[in-house]
């Protein structure tokens, strides 16, 4: 498969994923995004391949940044505030990472994420 094609195919796809989706469920698919491109983005600092590392780990950060964005201060009380502090300690922890061609920052941001898109699922169980 071409890589435009597969490009095609993955936009059609996250649209019929999003199409109906309720606010967990885009949070989960940010998640799923944000993870699929944390692990390109290892395979790019292990590779050394340094523009597509950095072209991933813009789009990680770009992806962090929204949902961060998305967060209702106002309303969202202190586990809002908490997780707006992770959000921005990941985009930290992801430009050592880049800068240091070191995959520990980014593995860690990968544990974080993954734990967070848990409790994401756990809140889609319980409210549907």
């Amino acid at each position: 498969m071409s890589y435009d094609a597969y490009q095609s195919y993955q936009s059609t796809h996250l649209n019929a994923q999003t199409a109906q989706a309720s606010p967990v469920q885009l949070v989960l698919v940010l998640m799923d995004g944000l993870l699929d491109e944390l692990a390109r983005t290892r395979a790019h600092i292990e590779a050394r391949r340094y523009e597509m590392k950095a072209r991933s780990l813009e789009k990680c950060v770009g992806i962090i940044n929204g949902m961060s964005s998305a967060l209702d201060m106002d309303r969202g009380g202190e586990v809002v505030q908490n997780l707006a502090r992770l959000y921005d300690y990941c985009a930290r922890r992801l430009f050592t990472s880049g800068i240091e061609m070191d995959v520990g920052p980014l593995d860690e941001v990968t544990r974080l994420m993954s734990q967070i898109r848990g409790g994401w699922q756990g809140v889609q169980a319980r409210h549907g």
